[in-house]
């Protein structure tokens, strides 16, 4: 039965890890992981066999083989944690940990964007947030890293707690806490309690810092004791800034130590100003000079169906069809509302996990819906066909898209947003 420390002398031989038998890069080790319909020991063999120097299980039928390259552990999951643990503790590099129920993706997208100016950068890839991903994101970790940047997701209590202990930051950003995932955590105070997790942890640092949205109250309620990199709309912070327009691409104004920076973005939504902040804010922190912050901040694009700008033959499109919880869809519909357009129309899925609130908050979007006076609204979903209204509403995306081969909208400014199971990000193609 392997150590930690004997996995970890495997591991440096190696320099990656992969916990997918079909992706098995030349050298690499395999962890053989077990999920709901998979066993990954029974794809060890496979594994090595593709180009792994190594096959990582924990059911001892499987290293019977007398092969050296087979090494047996307790737990691969826990393996895996501990590995990264060690691996982070071991090269030491300064790390910032990024939690928050919307924007946190972004967020510490900015930040890296901001941080790359001036250092080597490592930050999660996609949204490798979880119990599996975190750790595969230390692994990632090189010498050569100067900062990381590590976003860690949670949808039940006790999880950032748990992400914190094998992440061990540095330093901390909760980017906001809302009504996502109630289903898991019970409570919007539930989610609030287990985005703190990460300050809990940070207060046991020595010499830790977070940064913090100045006007927060959930975040302000939870940070006594820590120290605070103030950054928001008030005057006098760390950095400061404000909304110069949105129509629909944010500009804004950002004050540090050298005075006054506008900077033009290729984000969508007033609801980006407290993303770009936290990313200045983080930046002016680690010595990246004001002008490169502004230049990192106006050159990034965001990707993957986080309110992209797509404009079709017949329309144009603001997707955001990556995820939805009742605070980023009504961040949303308040941001569209003041696109000056003459023909808005908006397209929403299903917001999940939500639990026994779900009704009430389909409920509380079709009311808002009310006063936006939008020329058009479709409602994509079960949850949202069992509120009454008026609204055209559609049971799936496939209806809807049957729906739009024969009545295709023409001359819109489309809002299409809804949690990512409802696939809506399949939908421009037929808009």
């Amino acid at each position: 039965m392997e150590t930690i420390t004997s996995l970890y002398d495997f591991f440096t031989e190696c320099g990656q890890v992969t916990t997918d038998s079909r992706n098995c890069p030349e050298g690499s080790m395999f962890i053989a992981l077990k999920g709901g319909n998979f066993n990954g020991n029974a794809f060890a063999e496979q594994a090595l066999q593709k180009g792994c120097r190594y096959a990582v299980v924990d059911e001892p039928e499987y290293a019977q083989k007398d092969d050296p390259r087979i090494l047996l552990v307790e737990d691969c999951l826990k393996a895996l944690q501990e590995l990264a643990n060690y691996h982070r503790r071991q090269l030491g590099t300064r790390i910032i940990g990024i939690t928050g129920t919307n924007g946190k993706t972004t967020t510490k997208e900015l930040i890296a964007t901001v941080l790359s100016r001036k250092y080597n950068v490592l930050y999660t890839q996609g949204n490798l947030n979880n119990h599996i991903g975190v750790p595969l994101t230390l692994l990632r970790l090189k010498p050569e890293h100067e900062i990381a940047v590590v976003e860690m997701g949670a949808s039940h209590p006790g999880e950032i707690h748990m992400l914190t202990h094998i992440v061990e930051p540095d330093y901390g950003i909760i980017t906001n806490v809302g009504k996502a995932h109630l289903e898991g955590f019970g409570s919007f105070e539930g989610v609030i309690r287990t985005k703190g997790e990460l300050y809990d942890y940070l207060r046991s640092r020595k010499n830790s810092s977070v940064f913090i949205q100045n006007e927060n109250p959930y975040l302000n309620q939870i940070a006594e004791g820590l120290n605070c990199i103030r950054y928001g709309q008030t005057e006098g912070l760390y950095v400061s800034g404000h909304v110069l327009k949105c129509s629909p691409f944010l500009a804004f104004a950002w004050i540090g130590e050298k005075g006054l920076h506008e900077v033009q973005t290729h984000l969508i939504g007033t609801y980006n100003l407290d993303n770009v902040l936290a990313a200045a804010a983080i930046g002016r922190f680690f010595g990246v000079e004001e002008e490169e912050i502004s230049l990192a901040l106006s050159s990034y694009i965001p990707q993957n169906n986080r309110s992209q700008l797509e404009e079709t033959s017949n329309n144009h499109l603001i997707v955001d069809a990556y995820n939805a919880n009742p605070t980023s869809m009504m961040a949303a519909l308040e941001n569209f509302r003041h696109v000056e357009a003459a023909h808005k129309m908006v397209i929403l899925g299903d917001m999940k996990e939500l639990g026994s609130s779900s009704k009430e908050e389909h409920a509380k979007i079709v009311d808002f819906l009310d006063t936006c006076n939008f020329e058009k609204v479709i409602l994509v979903g079960p949850e949202f066909g069992c509120i009454q209204t008026s609204y055209e509403k559609y049971p799936d995306v496939d209806t809807l898209i049957d729906h739009l081969k024969s009545d295709c909208p023409i001359g819109f400014y489309i809002l299409v947003k809804g949690s990512n199971s409802m696939k809506l990000s399949r939908l421009p193609e037929f808009l």
